[in-house]
């Protein structure tokens, strides 16, 4: 069972997302390793962290199974970070944060990178929120529902939310 997260008490997604990965350094490493970066030296280099600070956001990132800390080619004493399926499946989350960032704090016009299909060549579709029927959807459109590792006090916000609409 999960321990209740520093951000959220209540264990909800978010909370330990935010324990996980929250801290602005940490999401920048996974940005840096999705671009390819894997050593130590380069990460130090291309985010102009402190080397205290990478460390330890490092054995956090591998605690939490997102990088994995593999030599770089057996027997050797170096070693290299790779992401793992969990760190992986946060390129919607990155590509997600990139866009409204370029939307909101660069203006549409002035995005710093676009995020290309590889084999059309064409800019990849904005981060949407769809149904399992593929019908786009707003924040007036979706509601939520307990689920099942939620917690008494999940549950009760809720009903809460659910009592109030």
């Amino acid at each position: 069972m999960l321990k209740p997260d520093k951000f959220d008490p209540q264990r909800r997604s978010i909370g330990h997302i935010l324990d996980t990965i929250g801290e602005g350094w940490s999401i920048l490493i996974v940005r840096e390793a999705f671009m390819g970066v894997r050593r130590f030296e380069e990460f130090q280099g291309r985010l102009g962290i402190a080397r205290n600070i990478l460390t330890a956001r490092l054995k956090k990132l591998c605690a939490n199974e997102i990088l994995d800390r593999v030599p770089v080619k057996e027997g050797a004493k170096r070693h290299e970070y790779r992401l793992t399926t969990k760190g992986r499946d946060m390129l919607p989350l990155l590509i997600a944060l990139t866009q409204w960032g370029d939307k909101w704090v660069f203006g549409e016009n002035n995005t710093p990178m676009i995020f290309l299909d590889r084999e059309k060549g064409e800019p990849i579709a904005t981060v949407e929120v769809y149904s399992a029927q593929g019908e786009m959807l707003q924040p007036r459109d979706i509601m939520i529902q307990a689920g099942p590792g939620s917690t008494l006090e999940t549950r009760q916000r809720i009903e809460e939310i659910t009592d109030n609409e």
